[in-house]
């Protein structure tokens, strides 16, 4: 099995974690990419789902497959949201915003219901921080004075893209900061938080309650206690 294959099948294992209709949110991400392909079908066979996006890459890809999606004003009455993750811990914290989106997700994950992650097993591991940095959504203004403060918590590297600073949908840079092994996410999280200048973190604490996992064994299902 091909790690396309493994996203494939953790994306097709998510759509049984819906209802028979109602209102989804669309993570952001190559895993998540094929779960809305898989909307998209399911909307195109009769299926009455209605998406809220959480990046212009997922609403472009959800306009163009004939997914019905509400305004980004909110409020929204989510009974799923389904989303990828960069790194899952043993607790089923997340480390998210690899593709630079992870703002608009946790607003989109915290208007859900239920939250369901999608992940092939390569993203699996004993503590976060083990593979992954951490993102951090920063505003552009004064941004080296906000880097110099991420600097007490980590080591924070601006993420750029053919010599420029990358942006996210909002306009805003991303710094990945590395922390090493994070033995209390809820505890960065909120130091990262009382930076002014923070917009917002790609720490996920206890936003997970399903996580499926694919492998070239199957897709398992892992649920928070």
């Amino acid at each position: 099995m091909t790690i396309d294959d493994a996203k494939r099948a953790a994306a097709r294992a998510a759509l049984d974690e819906l209802p028979e209709s109602g209102i989804i949110g669309l993570g952001t991400g190559s895993t998540t990419r094929f779960f809305i392909d898989a909307v998209g079908e399911a909307v195109a066979q009769g299926r009455r789902y209605t998406g809220v996006p959480t990046s212009e890459a997922s609403r472009a890809q959800a306009t163009a497959l004939g997914i019905p999606l509400l305004p980004d004003d909110g409020p929204w009455d989510i009974d799923v949201c389904v989303d990828g993750a960069d790194e899952v811990d043993d607790r089923l914290d997340l480390i998210k915003g690899g593709g630079g989106a992870q703002t608009r997700e946790k607003i989109v994950n915290y208007s859900a219901v239920r939250n369901v992650i999608i992940v092939d097993d390569s993203k699996l591991s004993p503590r976060l921080g083990t593979k992954w940095h951490v993102p951090v959504e920063v505003l552009p203004f004064a941004h080296l004075a906000t880097r110099a403060h991420l600097a007490r918590l980590g080591d924070p590297i601006l993420r750029q893209k053919d010599g420029a600073a990358v942006k996210t949908d909002a306009g805003n840079y991303i710094y990945d900061v590395r922390c090493g092994l994070i033995p209390d996410p809820a505890a960065l999280d909120r130091a990262m938080h009382d930076i002014p200048g923070v917009v917002e973190t790609g720490l996920f604490v206890r936003r997970a309650d399903v996580v499926l996992v694919a492998s070239a064994a199957g897709v398992r299902r892992l649920v928070r206690p």
